[in-house]
């Protein structure tokens, strides 16, 4: 696992041999909504899967804390059952090349060793992410820990830069969901269940805040980009993250040294979270021409019930569309939409749904 770097001037740039070098690059990527801020990229032969949290936790269990998040009364496994039928649905273990963490609370990385079990991909994420997947036997060297501002080449024409990001909430409100906290070492299992407790001040801190990630796509027509993020607090978005007197810049600032080193403007796309205060921080530096947003639904109520209630934040839409940003609504699980040089549009996904059981709410 690598030392964390004392200088925000240096930066690493890390090459995955995920495909064969002669794979031409991807004209387009494909993205499916797999709930809260579950996010499935299709990018020519790379497919991979951010967060993807499927299990549930049941919400009885927390306690403590501003958020009510801090502690659980009892340890939890992952519902391996129920990831296996979503890893089906989106064909199987072939199908996952590459696992990504934004942060490393439960809703986000519980079910990332079991993705990885399942699949044999590797992970990036924080350094928590990376012990957390070593509590449940998933060796180091297959997890990748990021500290802001690595640049991977994940494919011929696909890049990714890795933007260290805040959590929502404040240090007065919420500290133990907000404040950036990483974990020492490697949580301890139940001895009699092998599970682990989900609280943000147990096994699941934040990971050092958030890590978002800029794509961008050098394809046969152009270049296309997006941004993903899964968290974000208008709080301190401009201040620094300071851990242990190591300073990780401030996201904002981050976020800025990102789309210079991948030499973009703006962006096709930003998927995103942190409501209309974040977004009036964010898009005069994003520029995003569209908005999808996610971590929006439930993450008690059972993954196999779908959406039961339609996003609606009218703030947020409401400064997007006055910016000139398209709002892209998702409407139920396993949506999918296209983006490349033209925009970003839906596509069907039916199988998929069908599959598991989804149906678009009237």
């Amino acid at each position: 696992m690598p030392s964390i770097r004392k200088s925000l001037v240096i930066f690493a740039v890390v090459t995955f041999a995920l495909l064969p070098a002669s794979a031409a690059p991807p004209s387009h990527v494909d993205i499916t909504w797999l709930s809260i801020s579950n996010i499935y990229y299709e990018i020519g032969s790379l497919r991979i899967l951010t967060d993807g949290y499927i299990s549930r936790i049941p919400k009885s269990e927390f306690y403590g804390g501003g958020g009510g998040l801090a502690h659980t009364h009892d340890p939890y496994t992952p519902d391996v059952k129920e990831v296996t039928r979503v890893l089906s649905a989106l064909g199987g273990p072939k199908k996952i090349n590459l696992l990504l963490t934004g942060h490393s609370h439960f809703d986000h990385t519980f079910d990332t060793p079991t993705w990885a079990r399942l699949t044999g991909a590797r992970i990036i994420g924080s350094k928590t992410t990376c012990f957390q997947a070593i509590a449940e036997k998933i060796p180091a060297s297959r997890c990748t820990a990021v500290y802001g501002r690595e640049t991977f080449k994940l494919a011929k024409g696909v890049t990714m830069y890795v933007v260290r990001w805040n959590h929502s909430g404040s240090a007065d409100r919420n500290p133990e969901q907000h404040n950036p906290v990483e974990l020492d070492s490697f949580p301890k299992p139940d001895p009699a269940t092998g599970g682990l407790r989900g609280g943000v001040a147990e096994d699941f801190p934040n990971g050092g805040g958030a890590r978002g990630f800029l794509f961008t796509v050098d394809g046969p027509d152009g270049r296309f980009s997006w941004f993903f993020n899964n968290s974000a607090s208008p709080t301190d978005l401009d201040d620094p993250i300071v851990i242990n007197g190591t300073n990780y810049g401030a996201p904002i600032e981050n976020l800025k040294l990102a789309m210079h080193d991948a030499g973009v403007a703006s962006v096709d796309l930003w998927i995103g979270s942190g409501g209309a205060e974040v977004a009036k921080m964010v898009v005069p530096i994003l520029k995003p021409k569209a908005f999808l947003p996610v971590h929006w639904d439930s993450f008690f109520q059972p993954f196999a019930t779908g959406v039961t209630k339609p996003f609606a934040d009218a703030p947020l839409e409401d400064f997007l569309n006055s910016s000139g940003v398209k709002v892209i609504k998702p409407v139920q699980y396993m949506d999918k939409w296209r983006l490349d040089r033209s925009g970003v549009r839906a596509i069907p996904n039916a199988k998929v749904k069908q599959a598991l059981g989804f149906k678009d709410p009237s």
